[in-house]
């Protein structure tokens, strides 16, 4: 017997064309100059995905070894309920601000196409994930497909001085270690336009790096990438 009214809605169409245009799986040897990464960071009211609320959101394009700056985006994210709490003292986000920002849910939409079929890539990037699969899931049912780079694990591949050790309890490099060490000026830290672009410029460098180390091009297989 069939229960027509147990059938889930259809998914929004750009959810729908952002699960079938992004693919989980990264053939090992295909060419890192033919990936699309998608860099992203984003700032929240706190540090738990399950009530806490993104405050502000960027991105920015890296192909073939450059940085698409003109296709740099940021948004101020509307939150009803935002308050000070301690991450807002790091990143300065007022609920001020964000009561002028736009919806949650049409910056989703921007950001679905953006990152269709891309390597998303930041910095501790496993949170970001979190917090934007909490929003996805609140707005329309999906979590994110794509592959990720972390550049504090991808700082742990390409630069001898934060390889792993093996000694237990040795944790991945912040990004202003890892920007002290490759002498990169972080911009307006604890933004997300500026921690986005910074984070570009440590992916670039660390993968010049990493394929002098190898001496060769670099393919998917030499990255910490994970995949679903």
């Amino acid at each position: 017997m069939k229960f027509p009214w147990f059938r889930r809605a259809p998914l929004a169409p750009v959810a729908q064309a952002y699960r079938d245009g992004t693919d989980p799986r990264v053939p090992r040897k295909t060419p890192v100059e033919e990936l699309r990464f998608l860099v992203l960071d984003a700032e929240t009211s706190g540090f738990d995905p399950a009530k806490d609320r993104i405050l502000s959101l960027a991105t920015i394009p890296v192909q073939s070894g450059t940085m698409q700056l003109s296709e740099l985006r940021s948004w101020l994210v509307y939150q009803q309920k935002a308050s000070i709490t301690d991450a807002v003292q790091v990143h300065g986000i007022l609920p001020s601000e964000t009561a002028t920002g736009e919806p949650e849910q049409a910056v989703l939409e921007e950001l679905l196409p953006l990152a269709t079929g891309t390597v998303l890539v930041g910095h501790h990037l496993a949170f970001d994930v979190a917090m934007i699969n909490a929003a996805l899931h609140r707005h329309f049912r999906i979590r994110l497909r794509n592959a990720t780079l972390d550049t504090a694990q991808l700082a742990m591949h390409a630069l001898e001085a934060f390889r792993k050790t093996g000694y237990p309890g040795q944790r991945a490099p912040s990004l202003d270690e890892v920007c002290t060490h490759c002498e990169i000026a972080a911009l307006e830290r604890h933004t997300a336009p500026g921690d986005t672009f910074t984070t570009a410029e440590v992916l670039l460098v660390l993968l010049a790096n990493l394929s002098r180390h190898l001496g060769r091009p670099l393919t998917a297989g030499d990255l910490p990438l994970v995949t679903g």
